[in-house]
């Protein structure tokens, strides 16, 4: 009995009890608790270098395309006044100015690389929108692939956008997740431009990129000449007061200095807040491009703050307003807090300085240091 016993005694030794179990649970909860934030930041920096890359690989062939076509930078070639064939009914038009040029060239990329070219499908003519402002990339991924859409023209963290690549019909069902493909939205503080729902813009965010070129790339300087502006209303669409501006007709020896002067930009910094900061929120990090080739995390306050070219004397300050689907603002739809645009809107255009403490632009060395913008 007594061996009997002793075994018993070793037996109940070796089992844990409720409270140890349960202490073991706790420190193995703790070590997830620590690990996965660790682990998730991780993953994240992989996603970032990713990012990079592909606007590294962008900027690459901004630099050989250069090379290739007269030093010009990547942006629409069809011109006012030129006559080119259209590809779905085999006919020759004129285009009617640099803007009309452009859509008309967008839709012939978009055709040729698709396949789209007829049927309830076909790519239609975005005649209602500056493609400069969100589309001058297809005329690069043009040069570089015939594919459209193609994949390095959306980070990894804008899985909308990524999405949308994988379905570029998508827009054409009930219920899609493309901007304004549903209608204009019912809550307050969405951008409210009716054009949005027009299916020759809804069939393009597919082909989309998160990277955006500066306008000053393609439009003019603003300075002395006809040029495109912001607007008060919304941060997505750019007017022209004047007469017919000529755009895409800028070259890389306009720069005056490439290494601080931004080329594309992402519109928001999904690696410091993956529902997306927008760009001009000064604790935003967007991955920038730079005209001397490259590729940077800039903190956005450290940024020389910009100006609208039709109002020179003054900083360019604007409210984000979001397309439908779009990151809302941080203090939620209608959020009236106006924001200095920085290299979007770079002072004195490509002559310009976006990171630096001088202005060293056209009109002399100019402190770009302004109260209105130190947040």
């Amino acid at each position: 009995m007594e061996v009997v016993v002793a075994r018993r005694n070793t037996a109940q030794n070796k089992a844990f009890t409720l409270i140890e179990l349960l202490v073991v649970i706790a420190i193995i909860a703790l070590l997830i608790g620590i690990l996965l934030p660790a682990l998730g930041q991780a993953r994240r920096s992989a996603q970032n270098v990713v990012a990079q890359a592909n606007v590294r690989s962008l900027n690459t062939g901004a630099a050989n395309y250069a090379g290739d076509s007269d030093d010009r930078i990547f942006s629409f070639t069809w011109r006012q006044g030129e006559v080119y064939t259209m590809l779905h009914n085999n006919k020759q038009k004129v285009m009617p100015d640099d803007q009309g040029a452009a859509s008309r060239q967008a839709q012939n990329i978009l055709q040729r690389a698709t396949g789209r070219i007829n049927g309830d499908a076909r790519i239609a003519n975005p005649s209602t929108r500056l493609m400069h402002r969100r589309y001058s990339h297809l005329v690069l991924l043009d040069y570089l692939t015939d594919r459209q859409p193609e994949p390095i023209a959306a980070s990894p963290f804008d899985k909308n956008l990524i999405d949308w690549q994988d379905a570029p019909l998508e827009f054409r069902e009930d219920g899609n997740s493309v901007p304004y493909g549903n209608g204009i939205p019912e809550e307050a503080g969405y951008d409210q431009d009716n054009n949005w729902t027009s299916t020759a813009i809804t069939q393009l965010w597919s082909f989309a990129s998160t990277y955006q070129m500066v306008p000053a790339a393609w439009n003019t300087d603003g300075i002395n000449t006809n040029t495109y502006h912001p607007i008060d209303s919304t941060p997505h669409l750019f007017s022209s007061i004047e007469q017919d501006p000529k755009l895409g007709r800028r070259k890389m020896t306009q720069v005056a200095h490439p290494s601080v002067k931004v080329m594309m930009f992402e519109e928001f910094d999904r690696f410091s807040e993956p529902t997306g900061l927008y760009f001009a929120y000064p604790e935003s990090r967007a991955n920038l491009a730079f005209f001397d080739g490259s590729v940077r995390q800039e903190l956005t306050s450290d940024a020389n703050p910009g100006w609208n070219p039709d109002d020179k004397q003054n900083v360019w300050r604007q409210k984000y307003v979001p397309l439908d689907t779009f990151p809302l603002p941080k203090d939620g739809l209608g959020d009236q807090t106006e924001y200095c645009q920085r290299y979007r809107w770079t002072r004195w255009g490509l002559q310009g300085v976006d990171f630096g403490g001088k202005d060293i632009g056209t009109q002399g060395n100019q402190d770009l240091i302004d109260p209105n913008c130190s947040e």
